[in-house]
């Protein structure tokens, strides 16, 4: 009879621990990242830099992120956000680079977005700031920007670090985007679908519901399991009660 007991125990253990299990979406890396990230060498990239608040006394008020100056962009473009200023900065180059066959001597540094009064990235919430930027260098595969988020408290939190020779994450990442080569016989924007479905807010929404729909599909999985260990352990119950 105690053993009936035990193994009836053990089910209701397993099955709750399975909806706990199944039931519980992947949280996202908490960290500063280009979303989506792929696209094609000497093309366009529309993005957003996705920005999560990792403190839970602080808000982020302010994000700056570093543009290449070995390849510079010759297009820069933010997309309004209400409560934040955007500003671009553009200077002068050290040494004249060569960009598409033009040779350029000036190009953009910089992007800071700076919130204004009563607007902050809050306890528990991402924002996503959103560019356009061009032209995209040749012959390299991955263009990495150096992001530093400004938290109302005075703390700066620098994501620079580039990937290990290992291939593990750092620490504190830098945003980056993969460039893969351009296709042959493809145009001089190099837009590859990863550039193209970047370029719709729906189609950016859209991957963000599968997301969600996928977390709740392993959720019904996880209540399902549940139910089943939860009947086996009925099952026995009613079994040794009419042994008894």
């Amino acid at each position: 009879m105690s053993t009936n007991r035990f193994g009836v125990r053990t089910l209701a253990v397993l099955a709750v621990a399975g909806i706990a299990v199944l039931g519980t979406p992947t949280i996202a890396s908490a960290h500063v990242s280009a979303q989506p990230a792929e696209f094609t060498q000497g093309g366009r990239a529309t993005f957003a830099f996705r920005v999560p608040n990792e403190r839970d006394n602080a808000g982020t008020t302010k994000i700056e992120v570093t543009l290449p100056q070995d390849t510079p962009l010759t297009s820069v473009r933010t997309k309004p956000l209400t409560g934040w200023k955007a500003e671009v900065v553009k200077g002068k180059l050290d040494k004249s680079v060569t960009v598409a066959g033009k040779e350029i001597t000036e190009a953009f540094t910089s992007i800071t977005w700076t919130a204004e009064a009563g607007t902050k990235i809050g306890v528990n919430e991402y924002q996503e700031f959103y560019v356009a930027l061009g032209t995209l260098p040749e012959g390299k595969d991955t263009l990495l920007l150096p992001t530093k988020q400004t938290y109302e408290n005075g703390e700066v939190v620098d994501w620079s670090q580039a990937p290990g020779a290992d291939g593990k994450e750092p620490e504190h990442p830098a945003p980056a985007l993969k460039l893969a080569p351009k296709a042959a016989g493809a145009d001089d924007h190099g837009h590859g679908a990863s550039n193209t479905a970047a370029t719709s807010g729906d189609t950016h929404e859209a991957s963000a519901a599968g997301a969600d729909n996928t977390a709740r599909y392993l959720g019904g999985a996880g209540l399902a399991v549940g139910a089943l260990g939860l009947g086996f352990g009925v099952g026995a119950i009613l079994r040794s009660r009419r042994k008894a």
